[in-house]
């Protein structure tokens, strides 16, 4: 008898069957030690296609709608049909007499292994492994406290419902609204809210008009100063005052009258989660949020330094200070200075670091403690796992502490502002210390200057005075950090203010989800990217004036993501969700019959002469079957150009994945025909004649 363990992917399953002994590698599985070990792929099992219902709504008609299936039913995904049919076989095997979920351990990851579970018509007892490292002291703690699969219910049924009332309002939604412009419109529950943002900060800009005003620096010898009115304001409204103000301060004795020094602390920053990782990681490492996710997810599963990224907790237990000072420990290389200060300054039991109460799911993304420098980690890896170790570190500094210089010189009736600052401790700061001062460079901010001792009543002459044209500037365009931002604190768009202080702490999406939206609606038309900045595309703006506040405003969707987190709680609430997204998919239909007359532009068709982005392509390669054509290359194979002729040779991108190898590249590929074996950190890819396959390391296990 044995016990089955169903991973979320062929790494988490390979490194889970090393910790427990299973070394015997087979096709679909690992085995050995009283174990089964397998794994999905991702999604194996999704919602049915509305015409995979009925037949009926394989046409796309006004009368069908709004479609509301009594129950939401399940289908395996063929793609990856054999590795569903291979974990159905082992689940409902008379050698496997129980199974534990070890999908990521969060509301996707129970929907993915529930889904399994379910379509393959199981009744065996389930145990959970939850676990935010993939360490192997991480696996075999998280196995020596399995807890029974039923206390994750309400998680389940969280993810139960954010599926079905995707699927509802996106089917219905998308449907209706094509139908009603004849142009295929994509409308999401979360999709469309954050279009709508996009559009708002867009048309901010567009109806934008600069105006122009001055404003005039003096200069005081050893500091300079700003002219300020009666009012404070630095801003003169037309040139010829400004040019007055500095022709009468020229050569003008001038008199302090007021010098005041404030004393200001910044406490170190909270630890990271993955929603402020992903803003950090934008704005000094110039990441989206997609590559941020990426790159952690990297980090956590393959390389084993980063705890679990998809967590929106930036907090820890009480009970992990052990674990962190051993891993502040454990810091090499440029990282260790900081480690071993972080000690000396002493991890304290600070509720700013392990608050039990603030945790959700999962603690705060930090490192694992295992060793970097000998991993052959690629420069973004290493950037941002350079990002989150300094933040470990930097939460056990002392505060950041400066005075905050004022000083008022006036010359004649003029009034001229200086500010500056001292720091008197430098505290957290430290850590980041190189890199603030590039910052600080770049920014070049005049108006904080290096101050000289000044007291009231000091004497200086107005050496002169130069006036510069400014111009009022648009808002900022969005980038990932702040859309990130917005999409995280939705409740306060709201413009009503008692219900804005009820929704201050809805959100869009999920912090594991968010960076997908924002890829989404550039890859369907609605936004694009320019340079660092995210920009709503005009057939993104025509779709908010199409669709009704119901589903473009943030206040739905953060009343439904507060919903679901209450569920995910315990605290039920699923049939009231269901109804109210229900009614929402009627509403919408009915909505769309009568939408208001919305210039779409057709659809853009491809260009004669020109070849789509992915067209295939001739490598240049012969073919090894057949000899006479050449190896192509199109988004999902490489295949021979003679196979309208007959030849077989195909090879598929992720026909490795499922045993834990990589995605075939064309470098990859262009690898493994030059040398046969191509040998990796996980394994070797044996090529032979068009024939390829990929071996991963046993030994190691």
């Amino acid at each position: 008898m044995q016990t089955l363990v169903v991973a979320e992917k062929p790494s988490v399953a390979r490194d889970i069957a090393r910790v427990l002994g299973a070394r015997t590698k087979e096709d679909t599985c690992y085995t050995g030690g009283g174990y089964a070990v397998t794994w999905a792929i991702g999604h194996l099992v999704t919602l049915k296609e509305p015409d995979e219902i009925d037949g009926r709504y394989s046409k796309w008609r006004a009368e069908d709608l709004p479609i509301i299936p009594e129950k939401m039913e399940t289908k395996v995904i063929s793609k990856t049909a054999g590795q569903f049919r291979a974990i159905k076989k082992l689940m409902n095997s008379k050698d496997t007499e129980g199974i534990i979920c070890a999908t990521d351990s969060g509301r996707e990851g129970e929907l993915i292994f529930r889904y399994i579970y379910e379509q393959a018509g199981c009744k065996k007892p389930v145990m959970r492994l939850w676990i935010s490292s993939m360490t192997d002291e991480a696996i075999r703690a998280g196995f020596d406290s399995l807890k029974p699969s039923s206390d994750y219910d309400a998680l389940y049924a969280s993810a139960r419902c954010r599926a079905d009332a995707d699927w509802l309002i996106g089917m219905n939604a998308t449907r209706a609204y094509t139908i009603r412009y004849n142009v295929l419109l994509s409308i999401g529950r979360v999709q469309t809210p954050t279009l709508s943002m996009l559009v708002k900060r867009r048309r901010e800009i567009d109806s934008f008009v600069p105006q122009t005003y001055y404003t005039l620096r003096a200069d005081f010898g050893d500091y300079t100063g700003v002219y300020i009115d009666a009012k404070g304001d630095k801003k003169i409204p037309d040139e010829q005052t400004a040019n007055a103000i500095a022709a009468r301060v020229k050569g003008q004795p001038a008199r302090i009258t007021q010098a005041s020094r404030e004393k200001k602390v910044e406490r170190p920053p909270l630890l990271y989660d993955l929603t402020t990782l992903q803003r950090e990681a934008n704005a000094q490492l110039n990441f989206t949020a997609k590559k941020t996710l990426e790159t952690a997810q990297k980090l956590y599963e393959k390389h084993k330094l980063l705890t679990y990224p998809r967590t929106d907790s930036r907090y820890l237990s009480r009970d992990m200070i052990g674990k962190v000072k051993k891993t502040l420990g454990a810091y090499e290389g440029e990282l260790e200075a900081v480690g071993q200060q972080a000690l000396e300054h002493g991890v304290r039991m600070t509720p700013r670091v392990f608050d039990d109460a603030k945790l959700t799911d999962h603690h705060a993304i930090i490192p694992t403690g295992k060793s970097a420098g000998s991993l052959n980690l690629t420069a973004d890896e290493r950037a941002l796992y350079d990002m989150v170790a300094r933040r470990l570190a930097a939460v056990f500094y002392p505060n950041h502490e400066y005075d905050a210089l004022r000083v008022v010189t006036k010359a004649g009736e003029d009034s001229f502002l200086s500010t500056g600052k001292t720091v008197t401790q430098e505290g957290w700061k430290a850590v980041y210390a190189g890199q603030a001062a590039a910052r600080k460079a770049k920014k070049n901010n005049e108006d904080e200057q290096n101050l000289p001792e000044l007291s009231e009543s000091d004497a200086r002459t107005c050496k002169g005075a130069k006036v510069k044209c400014e111009q009022t500037k648009p808002p900022r365009e969005h980038d990932d950090a702040s859309i990130l931002r917005e999409m995280e604190h939705a409740g306060r768009q709201i413009e009503d203010e008692e219900l804005r202080e009820q929704m201050k702490d809805c959100a869009l999406g999920t912090p594991a989800t968010r960076a997908a939206i924002i890829e989404r609606l550039i890859e369907v038309g609605y936004a694009k990217r320019r340079g660092k900045s995210i920009i709503a595309t005009d057939k993104g703006v025509r779709l908010i004036e199409a669709v009704p506040p119901e589903i473009a405003s943030p206040e739905t969707t953060g009343r439904w993501e507060r919903a679901l987190s209450q569920i995910a709680k315990g605290q039920g609430g699923e049939e009231r969700f269901r109804e109210g997204i229900a009614r929402l998919a009627a509403f919408l239909v009915s909505n769309a019959k009568s939408a208001p007359d919305v210039p779409f532009e057709p659809e853009d068709r491809r260009k004669k002469g020109r070849k789509p982005a992915n067209a295939p392509r001739e490598l240049g390669i012969p073919c090894p079957v057949c000899g006479k054509g050449e190896i192509a290359e199109n988004s999902k194979s490489f295949y021979c150009t003679k196979f309208r002729e007959g030849c077989q040779f195909t090879i598929w991108k992720n026909c490795l994945v499922r045993d834990g190898g990589p995605e075939l590249s064309e470098k990859l590929l262009r690898l493994c025909v030059e040398r046969g074996d191509v040998r990796g950190s996980t394994g070797v890819i044996h090529y032979n004649k068009g024939k390829i396959a990929f071996e991963p390391f046993i030994g190691g296990m």
